[in-house]
Order: C-alpha cells, then structure tokens, then sequence
C-alpha cells in the first residue's frame, strides 16, 4: 500500500486528549485511555477487558499480580465518571473464559453493579466469553447498532463500512529518530474502526500483522495510546515488530 505522509483528514486532535474522527460519517471521539465515546448515542464502548486474566494464568503456574480486573475496572469507573453515559457497551472477550466470572472477587463483582447503576451495561459476547456473565450486572447481546454504526465483537472479513469491532487487540510501533515505541492503538480508515484492548494484562497484535489484510478499503491511521493524549500515526510511521 502507498503510504500517506501524514494521518488521514477525517481524525483531528481534541481538547481531552483523545482524537475526534468520523466512522463511516458518525462522529466519535477515540479517548486516550482506549475507550470509544459516542456522544450521539452518550454510549462509551471498551474491548476485551479479559477479566481474570491474571487467575486464569495462575492456574496454569503463571503467577502475576492478581489485580488485573479491579485495575480494569478502575480505569472504566474513571471513564464513566467522566462521560456520564447513559450505556455502556463491552465489545466481547470481556471475561478471559468460562470459569472467569466464578473467581471475581466480590468487591471486584460489586464495582461492577455501581459501574451498571442508572445506566444500561451491554455486555457483546466475543469467542472467550461466548455464554456472557450469569450473575453479574447487565444485559447481553450479539451486536447493537449505534447511529448508523454495527457494534459486535470480531471484525467481519472484507470490507465492512460502519463496522466498530475489537478482538484484534491492535498495536502499533511508531519509527522515529533512530527508534521506535510500541503502543496499544485504535486502527481505522474512516469506514470501519477496531478497538485496542482495554484490558490490564490484554496483550497487542502489530496492525501490520497479516490478521488485518483486506479489512480496510484505503492505508489506516491508527490513534497510538500515550499516557496523557493519543496520537494519530499515518500508515507509512508503522513498522513491523
């Protein structure tokens, strides 16, 4: 793909530090934290937050800090704060796999009835979490449609304009000046848009890799994640791990 020189003209920089872009002519703002806000549709929308990851890979002999879900959590508490939304909508994958919702600590399961308090908490099924929560707050569902855009889990094959999806966990390494950093990213070309993972312990796949061939109709720009704003990289700063 020839590459532009610089990010595509449907992102612009916003006030908050996140970037504001038209998805298949809706508005939206991609936050920096990672989180999707329709203002529209007062809708904050998150991906694969892979609660229980940490546990999960404890029982395996993997021992980490068992604190990935209450972080997760603690940074969507401090999304909603801000936002105020009226629905939230976790984009699949959002437990790490069947047994997950049985090991939440009880306080990480009542932060989870605050965060669904006066608003609707949508929870779209992804291939870890097929069956959704049981006994957690919050509705479940396949896909919603949003403003003209479709919500679901995994990016559909072929070009899908209005689509907003997650399961990739895309990232992107930025070149610059000799080096290069590796940063969790939204990717999209404006028609279609895929979210980073949201999660603590959620790894990343470089949009470079093959996984994102044939879904975008024109070179993507994909928002990079940094600590206080996010950043808009044209195709041509990406590289290859």
């Amino acid at each position: 793909m020839n590459a532009p020189a610089r990010p595509l003209g449907f992102v612009a920089a916003s006030p908050c530090g996140g970037i504001a872009a038209a998805i298949g002519g809706a508005a939206a703002l991609l936050r920096h934290s990672g989180a999707l806000w329709l203002e529209a549709e007062r809708a904050l929308v998150v991906a694969d937050l892979h609660f229980e990851k940490g546990s999960a890979y404890a029982r395996r002999g993997q021992m980490l800090p068992p604190y990935d879900t209450r972080e997760t959590l603690r940074r969507l508490a401090l999304e909603i704060e801000a936002l105020s939304p009226r629905l939230v909508v976790l984009l699949g994958d959002t437990l790490h796999d069947g047994g997950a919702e049985a090991r939440i600590d009880a306080e990480d399961a009542a932060a989870v009835d605050r965060l669904a308090a006066g608003r609707t908490l949508l929870w779209i099924v992804g291939n870890h979490d097929a069956d959704g929560p049981r006994r957690l707050a919050g509705e479940v569902g396949d896909e919603i449609a949003l403003n003209g855009l479709l919500l679901r889990h995994e990016p559909q094959a072929g070009l899908q304009p209005g689509e907003v999806a997650g399961h990739l966990h895309p990232c992107a390494r930025v070149r610059g000046r000799g080096a290069s950093v590796r940063r969790r990213c939204f990717v999209t070309d404006g028609e279609r848009l895929i979210l980073p993972a949201f999660g603590a312990y959620a790894g990343g796949l470089n949009v470079r890799d093959a996984a994102f061939s044939g879904l975008f109709a024109r070179p993507p720009t994909a928002v990079a994640l940094g600590p206080r704003k996010a950043h808009a990289v044209a195709w041509g700063a990406l590289g290859a791990d």
